[in-house]
């Protein structure tokens, strides 16, 4: 009976045992799975605030526009094969800054020659295609900063160049 006393002891330590690695295991299992979620919340966190910041940035400036009141008008005459050709364009700009509009405004005389050299020496088939008004357009956004840039010494730029009014005949 000892004998059986003792393998019924034996047996209960191994199960003991058992239990007590199988207890350290799941604490084990659950402590990485809790840091892996940890680590992937922090890490989520970071780009989340990346976002937010660069849409909060997007959202804290409001797009400005500004009408140019008189109207562009140019002739093609050297380029229409002896029949007299017109252009009038209508235009507003974008800046997302009051201080850009306000150079811009200041600037206006000397904007106004450089876009009418550009225009006049646009070429009036080239621009009655959608490629080329697109095309002129990127030139306007151009032409503009680059007169701003050289006058002021403003970091900040027009965004935008929109023609209201674009008539050819």
């Amino acid at each position: 009976m000892a004998e059986q006393r003792d393998d019924i002891e034996v047996t209960e330590e191994k199960s003991g045992n058992k239990t007590k690695l199988l207890i350290i295991v799941i604490a084990v299992m659950l402590l990485a799975v809790i840091s892996l979620v940890a680590v992937m919340l922090m890490g989520g966190n970071d780009e989340g605030a990346t976002e937010s910041q660069n849409n909060a940035a997007a959202v804290k400036q409001a797009p400005i526009y500004f009408s140019v009141n008189d109207p562009f008008i140019v002739n093609f005459s050297e380029q229409s094969n002896d029949s007299v050709r017109y252009m009038q364009v209508k235009m507003k700009v974008m800046a997302r800054d009051q201080r850009v509009i306000d150079a811009f405004n200041a600037h206006l005389p000397a904007l106004q020659h450089e876009l009418l050299m550009l225009f006049y020496s646009q070429n009036y088939d080239e621009l009655q295609t959608s490629e080329g008004t697109k095309a002129l357009q990127k030139k306007c956004l151009e032409t503009i900063n680059r007169v701003l840039k050289s006058e002021t010494s403003m970091e900040n730029e027009l965004e935008a160049v929109y023609f209201t009014s674009f008539i050819m005949q």
